[in-house]
């Protein structure tokens, strides 16, 4: 069992992208088959190395890895279509040889005037060929003359059939396939040929890929059998929808692959997502490994609908995988995050190693993204803390909260341990003592600690800081809260 993946390097890797080429992994890993990457670069104007690298990126970060292609090698190469040009070109011709497919002579303008004619009659146009009855010596004297010329395959009459394995048994009329073009003038395989020949080629068995290139099948089926290979097995996958049930797009957010590595998503909670995209296992799970979905993953659990994209899903995911995270692994992916935000300092490798993996557990049932973490945990690896105006307005502001505060301070200092039951205790009673509710006194503290309104629970997070810096902040607090 072969199958492929073969984007069109004239855009990274998108969300739609990394879902077919997962499933088609998935796929080759259940059954212990071949995963084939193959760069489909014949768009010389669009395509661009950059891109390619992006879509090798975005792979590797998922997990993907392929067996044959792009840096990996393997017996059919090469996997650059580009560098397979002339084996296209010889295959086509082998169509004209047995009469499969003949040479067009009509110009673009002359086509062009054809269909606009027939849509001012309110009709449709598909060609007419007029190039197929065309005599030997008539071909001859076109081609003298130096007349562009194309090459048309021959859509034979009757019916084009497959089964798709998703959407089951698909028939197409041919009276409504035109001849539709494999070569253009400028030799230029088109990709109907280019797809089929590397498929042929590179012996693909099974070809899983979206929804819309149901349309393109019949030609694809009506090639393989007249190049004399039975055609591979076919399986359509949904399309992606946003919330908004329309396709998928930049509107809705980042749709490139690494935007969502940069954006703090684990790839284990991509995979996991992208999986569930029109797929399901037939039971309630919703939290897999990737061992457990190639383990589980089926043709058969493909839904025919299409799939909606729900990024708060997606969050969902990634905080559960978040989770499931040992936690010094955590520490190693959330690194690079606080190095790039110059809060990281070489003492979390060694003495402040173990602070750090508790500051980690404390905001972990909190985070949904890694970056997430970067951006709570600023108080807490920073000298200072910024105040939140707001916060400071609404819980420094209370009539004679500045003694208050300053008590507190005191009570902290006096505590004969740093630990968040002594401190509880502490800031009860110091409520308690001055007539003030202890939520009042609670909320003030949180801000004056860590500048903001919201924070993990007051009391480990007063651990962690230490008395040193608990102080000091209460300290600085206490000249901004009311008399």
């Amino acid at each position: 069992m072969r199958v492929r993946f073969a984007p069109s390097p004239t855009g990274y890797l998108h969300i739609g992208g990394a879902r077919t080429a997962l499933f088609n992994w998935l796929y080759a890993r259940r059954h212990g088959g071949t995963f084939v990457l193959r760069i489909e670069d014949t768009d010389a104007e669009r395509s661009s190395w950059d891109m390619v690298t992006g879509i090798v990126d975005g792979l590797r970060w998922l997990g993907l890895d392929w067996d044959e292609g792009l840096d990996v090698g393997g017996p059919h190469a090469p996997y650059f279509q580009s560098q397979r040009l002339e084996r296209h070109r010889t295959m086509a011709e082998t169509l004209v040889a047995n009469g499969r497919a003949y040479y067009c002579y009509c110009s673009p303008e002359l086509i062009q005037q054809k269909r606009e004619a027939a849509e001012a009659q309110g009709g449709g146009w598909m060609y007419d060929r007029t190039c197929a009855a065309l005599r030997a010596d008539a071909q001859a004297a076109l081609q003298a003359a130096g007349t562009p010329r194309a090459l048309r395959f021959r859509v034979p009459e009757g019916e084009t059939r497959f089964e798709d394995r998703v959407h089951g048994p698909i028939a197409f009329d041919n009276t409504n396939l035109e001849d539709f073009v494999i070569l253009r003038s400028d030799r230029q395989p088109t990709y109907h040929l280019s797809v089929v020949a590397d498929d042929i080629d590179m012996r693909i068995s099974d070809v899983i890929r979206g929804d819309d290139h149901i349309s393109n099948t019949p030609k694809h089926v009506l090639l393989f059998n007249a190049f004399g290979y039975e055609a591979p097995r076919f399986a359509h996958v949904p399309l992606i929808l946003g919330p908004d049930k329309k396709r998928l797009s930049k509107r809705h957010g980042a749709t490139s692959v690494m935007e969502y590595q940069r954006l703090g998503y684990l790839p284990e909670a991509m995979v996991n997502f992208l999986a569930l995209l029109g797929w399901s296992p037939g039971d309630d799970r919703e939290l897999f490994t990737r061992e457990e979905l190639i383990a589980a993953f089926a043709l058969d659990g493909i839904s025919g609908g299409n799939a909606v994209f729900n990024p708060e899903k997606l969050d969902w995911f990634n905080q559960q995988h978040i989770m499931r995270l040992p936690i010094e692994d955590l520490a190693a992916r959330v690194q690079p995050l606080l190095e790039a935000s110059g809060l990281w300092r070489d003492s979390f490798e060694s003495a402040e190693r173990a602070w750090l993996l508790r500051l980690l557990e404390l905001f972990r049932p909190r985070i949904k993204r890694l970056a997430q973490f970067v951006e709570d945990a600023r108080p807490f690896l920073e000298a200072e803390v910024a105040f939140d105006e707001a916060a400071v307005k609404k819980h420094l502001s209370g009539a004679g909260m500045r003694a208050h505060i300053e008590e507190l301070a005191r009570a902290f200092e006096d505590a004969a341990t740093f630990d968040p039951a002594t401190l509880e205790a502490a800031l009860r009673s110091t409520a308690e003592a001055r007539g003030v509710k202890a939520a009042a006194l609670i909320h003030a503290t949180r801000v004056a600690v860590t500048g903001r309104a919201v924070s993990p629970g007051l009391f480990e997070v007063l651990e962690l800081l230490g008395s040193t810096r608990v102080r000091t902040r209460l300290d600085r607090a206490a000249k901004v809260a009311s008399e």
